[in-house]
């Protein structure tokens, strides 16, 4: 049995004494304090039925994972990831004749995440809701190294929920006078999407709430100046107005170059 301390993703799974499938920097499951890897041939059986919330098919598995050949191989291979698991002493996954499923107290992180950033979206967070981990990074690029569709589209997916996460996050600890957790909480989003309107606005809000006009100032400098290299624009409207920063300081931010195109659609 291959295991090791655990790198947690999220703070949020600290208090799971429980098996749980990372789905973020993994595959990989971890109970308690340890860690177990995912053997390579089982890597995608266990992505797959783990982004799933309910049962799949084991046929629907096997021709998704193993698409080339006849259904006798893509069964065979199904049957080869299962005992792979089962070998490696990896036990969350229950299987039937006909379908597979993760067992009833086996957690996700990405589930975990997803109901993370709908509480801090919705507005209905929790105490520890509000902590701030630079490792949030990681939940950006789920299952990276797998290139599938069906990898792709929920990657995007959950980026975009992590990222409008993490602009609420801001907002809601500058409110709470959490002006250095509310910048990180910025910093994390904008470096993930350096031209999200809505991630540098909620940076430059952070700033300004802790009254440093000089750092917004400079962030909106910074922001300016990667719209006209990348877009040859300068940002729109809506973004500079509501940012408690006057047009002339704004002005005097972009270095009173000559006014560039704006643009016309928010990025964020």
């Amino acid at each position: 049995m291959d295991t090791h301390q655990v790198y947690r993703p999220l703070g949020i799974l600290d208090r799971f004494d429980v098996a749980v499938v990372h789905l973020f920097a993994g595959p990989y499951v971890t109970l308690a304090t340890k860690r177990w890897e995912v053997p390579e041939g089982s890597k995608q059986l266990l992505a797959f039925v783990a982004l799933r919330r309910r049962r799949v098919e084991r046929r629907q598995a096997a021709g998704t994972l193993w698409p080339c050949g006849d259904e006798e191989r893509a069964a065979g291979n199904l049957r080869s990831a299962l005992w792979r698991l089962r070998r490696a002493g990896i036990n969350v996954l229950v299987a039937d004749k006909w379908s597979l499923a993760l067992s009833g107290d086996v957690l996700v992180d990405l589930h975990l995440t997803e109901q993370w950033a709908t509480r801090l979206i919705e507005g209905r967070v929790a105490g520890d809701d509000l902590a701030v981990s630079p490792s949030v990074a990681d939940a950006l690029n789920l299952l990276p190294g797998f290139y599938d569709d069906w990898v792709l589209m929920e990657r995007e997916r959950i980026r975009q929920r992590i990222l409008h996460a993490l602009e609420a996050l801001s907002e809601r600890l500058a409110t709470a006078g959490r002006f250095a957790d509310a910048i990180e909480a910025a910093i994390l989003a904008t470096s993930a999407e350096p031209l999200r309107e809505s991630a540098q606005r909620a940076l430059i809000k952070a700033h300004v709430a802790e009254g440093n006009l000089t750092e917004a100032r400079r962030s909106y400098r910074a922001y300016h100046d990667l719209v006209h290299r990348e877009l040859g624009v300068a940002p729109s409207d809506e973004f500079s107005a509501g940012l408690g920063i006057s047009e002339v300081l704004l002005g005097r931010a972009a270095g009173g170059r000559v006014p560039l195109p704006r643009r016309t659609a928010s990025a964020g």
